[in-house]
């Protein structure tokens, strides 16, 4: 079968080993005729460095990797992320939250009733309850503000939504699991969230490969995709790998960085075996 699938890292550091299983895993994916994509993730600019992308693609090449079209960036397309931020918000989607962690953290441990989901306590929703002046009044004072959906207002429209994995089958839509999640940040006019269901629209990827820590982001995907109109692809997620003591590999391992790995010995066609991928 010929999918276009991606691998989306963000340029904040060098790539280790559970990287390099998520770009392979995600060529493999595509088959040999399919489309295989390289996308920067790079729209928090304080993090991201150039240096860190061109060594992203080093990288990439080492372990015999190849893509069918040029490079794309995250921050080259913020209208798009921009767009949809607006037609949510012109949708009455979504609502400014002048929150700070600290309030969020201290609003949750008043409450003997705090919402929770899969990653932990939910935002309770306290800026939702504003009204539209008192909204404007602050938004005129200077507060600054996030924008968060509100997921009770997008479920009255959107209920009975599915979607497919391929390792666990067909999935009934939860967003509500993660709550009024942000959208826009205070710093930045996207989050995560937004930008990859965006992205990934534009870019006609028909299958989202990622790894099982990002099951759940994927019922608010599906979401998302129904309430911009976009089109629905197939999703799969991934093992993920970890260290000896159980722990998801990260950037702070950087013993097992690709460079390390490289300047210890070991080639790419040693790692692709260690990976599970066959040598190209």
């Amino acid at each position: 079968m010929s999918e276009v699938t991606r691998f989306a890292p963000s340029p904040t550091g060098r790539l280790h080993l559970g990287h390099a299983y998520a770009a392979l895993f995600a060529a493999e994916q595509a088959g040999p005729n399919g489309r295989f994509l390289i996308r920067m993730e790079d729209i928090d600019r304080s993090r991201c460095r150039l240096e860190y992308e061109t060594a992203i693609l080093e990288d990439l090449a080492w372990l015999g990797l190849s893509w069918s079209s040029p490079v794309e960036r995250q921050s080259a397309h913020i209208d798009d992320h921009r767009w949809a931020l607006d037609k949510l918000r012109e949708a009455d989607l979504l609502y400014p939250c002048f929150c700070t962690r600290r309030e969020i953290s201290d609003e949750v441990a008043r409450s003997e009733r705090a919402p929770h989901g899969p990653e932990g306590p939910l935002y309770p929703g306290t800026c939702r309850h504003l009204t539209r002046q008192e909204r404007h009044e602050r938004m005129e004072e200077g507060f600054s503000y996030a924008w968060r959906l509100d997921m009770s207002e997008a479920l009255k429209r959107m209920a009975g939504l599915t979607w497919m994995d391929r390792h666990a089958g067909k999935q009934i839509a939860r967003p509500e699991l993660l709550g009024d999640v942000v959208l826009a940040r205070k710093d930045i006019s996207t989050s995560y969230h937004l930008s990859v269901v965006v992205d990934d629209a534009r870019q006609g990827i028909t299958l989202v490969t990622r790894g099982e820590d990002l099951f759940m982001a994927s019922h608010l995907h599906r979401l998302l995709q129904a309430l911009l109109d976009l089109p629905i692809p197939e999703w799969l997620h991934h093992r993920l790998l970890t260290d000896s003591q159980g722990q998801r590999l990260a950037k702070r391992h950087d013993s097992l960085s690709l460079e390390s790995l490289r300047q210890a010995g070991e080639t790419s066609e040693e790692l692709r075996r260690r990976l599970g991928f066959a040598v190209s």
